[in-house]
């Protein structure tokens, strides 16, 4: 009984989904093969590893689950598969953004130059700060995880009459307000991770300028200068775009009770492009990655 609404939203899903999972895919696989070689990752590619995976598992999870949704809508009813679902979507989107913000921390602290003394710690102990980031990560998605998994499992057997097709609407508000908890936490956390980007960006941001100032007025104009303004178009975008990213994930929450319609769809749209549309600029701003891509297509 699929509508042509539900049938548009997962195509356009579907589409999203294979496009940011080949451009992540593609990023593992080159990252792995380097790793191959060299026997070793520096950090760089430790954070852009990990985070291409979880980027790829999450848009295959949220492709299954929009499928899943419109084929078979009332199997989200049947114990363990929506709190199977809930904890990992909530681990995959957890890990993504926290992992992307680590990213941008690293580029703050690798790239800016500022000489207070604790920078200067940071910038030397960073290569044995990013595992200790990384396990960070993952140890916060479990707990937002396991959370989630506990308040769905209470939320679907508070409501025996789940399966019953009459109440499916009914029982999903209720189960949207056990989720406040989780909502509450979750919206804690991407707000942390969201200040984190901002400044990291702003430092950065702030130290290429006046970098790129003293080359000016040292007459120094050369590829140094180039690579300097490469980096801040880089930054303002992927600055930009988690902008977005984090409006819309606001947004999802607040429009997580309500009705499918136009806006919540939209919402959808623009916050499962944000792991294809940041990769791809990840890609573009590393030279390796880079050439690989334009060698390949």
């Amino acid at each position: 009984n699929a509508t042509s609404y539900d049938i548009m939203a997962v195509v356009i899903v579907t589409l999203q989904a294979l496009v940011g999972m080949w451009i992540n895919a593609f990023i593992v696989s080159v990252l792995c093969i380097a790793w191959v070689k060299k026997k070793s990752l520096n950090s760089n590619e430790k954070i852009l590893l990990f985070l291409a995976c979880c980027r790829f598992w999450y848009l295959l999870s949220t492709w299954v689950y929009h499928l899943f949704s419109v084929l078979y809508p009332l199997s989200f009813y049947v114990h363990p598969l929506p709190q199977l679902f809930t904890a990992l979507h909530s681990f995959l989107n957890c890990s993504n953004l926290w992992v992307s913000a680590s990213l941008c921390v690293f580029y703050c602290i690798k790239i800016a130059n500022f000489r207070h003394i604790f920078f200067t710690y940071l910038k030397v102990k960073i290569d044995r700060i990013v595992p200790w980031l990384l396990l960070g990560s993952v140890l916060l998605s479990l707990v937002i995880c396991s959370l989630a998994y506990d308040i769905a499992n209470k939320a679907h057997c508070n409501n025996p009459n789940s399966t019953t097709r009459g109440n499916f609407w009914k029982v999903s508000v209720k189960m949207d307000a056990h989720f406040f908890p989780v909502y509450f936490i979750s919206g804690f956390g991407f707000a942390t991770a969201f200040m984190a980007v901002i400044f990291s960006a702003l430092l950065l941001l702030f130290s290429l300028w006046r970098h790129k100032c003293k080359m000016q007025t040292n007459a120094a104009k050369d590829l140094s200068m180039d690579a300097h303004i490469k980096a801040m178009k880089s930054i303002l975008s992927f600055f930009f775009i988690y902008s977005i990213n984090f409006t819309c994930l606001v947004l999802a929450m607040i429009y997580s009770t309500k009705e499918a319609n136009p806006v919540v769809f939209l919402i959808l749209v623009f916050q499962y492009a944000f792991p294809a549309v940041h990769s791809l600029i990840l890609i573009f701003s590393n030279p390796k990655l880079e050439k690989t891509l334009l060698r390949t297509l």
